[in-house]
């Protein structure tokens, strides 16, 4: 339970404008995205009922039942993306609202500057990159049960190095795993796969398919191991949101130390010219 304070959640109800179930600039749809995507909940699930089942009042029940945790990634998300959701500016007494409770509940409202406002370059160093590319390397002699459970537990590590910012947590599905990203202000959805056969144009188009019910500013990284077919990439076709990984990829990445930023911004700007979403990072940084 949350250790907001009834003052501080009747301010916060004024600055959203809560009345008659509304809630800032969210469309049901959003509101549902923002939550999955940003706090790693499902608003809409019967846990946060409460009344009519509102906007205004799932957030209340949400506020109500969250964690401190959950609140600070709540607060964060509006302070980052306020323009997203709301036709106008943040107002002053909003922005110092928001700074203020999550100063409060032990979290950091004022970003970390940097050098000629150039995004973070998170460069590993050579032992934790060899550590993480050691466990990449063990996945391969792990039992499918095992392998699972260890891929989760590389893709922890590997995001928590990078310093990415993890809005939910990675979620095993049999040998699949699903989560997000904040990456350069950017939301990825990831969808990352261990299996024996290349990712054909089936599954790519699946990931598609969900991607398409988020926010229309989310991107995708599908994350297959044992890389892609090319009938599967010619079938999924171009000018997708998705850009993809191999376990090559991986390993490129992690033996020559480039920054994940790097290689995700590098995939990008490729796709975008190319139409193509998969270049193997030895062919992006020759």
């Amino acid at each position: 339970m949350s250790s907001l304070s009834l003052i501080e959640k009747q301010k916060l109800e004024r600055e959203l404008g809560m009345s008659s179930g509304y809630v800032l600039g969210f469309s049901n749809r959003t509101f549902d995205d923002f939550f999955r995507e940003v706090v790693g909940v499902s608003i809409y699930d019967p846990y946060y009922d409460q009344a009519s089942g509102s906007k205004a009042h799932r957030t209340r029940s949400f506020w109500r039942l969250a964690t401190d945790e959950q609140v600070l990634l709540f607060l964060n998300g509006l302070l980052e993306g306020w323009e997203i959701y709301s036709d106008e500016p943040i107002p002053s007494s909003a922005e110092k609202l928001l700074k203020q409770i999550i100063r409060r509940l032990g979290g950091h409202s004022e970003p970390v500057a940097q050098p000629d406002g150039e995004e973070a370059r998170v460069q590993i160093d050579e032992n934790v990159s060899q550590r993480i590319f050691s466990q990449l390397i063990e996945l391969a002699d792990m039992t499918p049960q095992s392998r699972g459970f260890g891929f989760e537990r590389f893709l922890k590590d590997l995001f928590d190095a990078y310093g990415l910012s993890a809005r939910s947590s990675f979620r095993l599905i049999g040998e699949q795993i699903d989560g997000s990203f904040v990456l350069n202000k950017e939301t990825y959805l990831l969808e990352a796969k261990w299996q024996n056969a290349p990712t054909g144009a089936a599954d790519l188009h699946t990931f598609e398919g969900k991607l398409s019910q988020k926010a229309s500013w989310s991107r995708g990284l599908f994350l297959s191991n044992s890389g892609f077919s090319s009938d599967g990439l010619q079938a999924f076709g171009k000018g997708k949101r998705i850009v993809c990984m191999d376990g090559l990829d991986l390993s490129e990445m992690l033996r020559r130390r480039l920054a994940v930023a790097d290689v995700l911004e590098a995939k990008v700007r490729r796709a975008a010219e190319t139409g193509r979403p998969f270049i193997p990072v030895r062919e992006l940084f020759i």
